[in-house]
């Protein structure tokens, strides 16, 4: 579904391939995979964009960054001895 070239406008919304769409959510504003097609705004990746941002984000958004863990604990004991073997 990359491009909406395809897609026609029925009575259950815009079809494409056979998958009904659904426009995007505010969430997906930005986003580098929302398609325009008779003045509304589409997901190219997921028929149903609101689905995808019930768990926490969309795993599709190209335009928020994944959460990265605080920096690893170090062992100081093991970090002493890596500084004397020189690495």
């Amino acid at each position: 579904m990359a491009d909406l070239q395809n897609a026609t406008k029925t009575t259950d919304g815009v079809v494409v391939n056979g998958f009904v769409l659904s426009p995007v959510v505010e969430k997906c504003e930005g986003c580098e995979r929302i398609r325009e097609f008779e003045g509304e705004k589409f997901c190219s990746s997921y028929p149903t964009p609101e689905r995808k941002w019930t768990g926490g984000r969309c795993n599709f958004a190209t335009h928020v960054k994944a959460q990265t863990a605080a920096a690893a604990k170090v062992n100081p004991l093991k970090a002493s001895k890596r500084a004397a073997k020189g690495r």
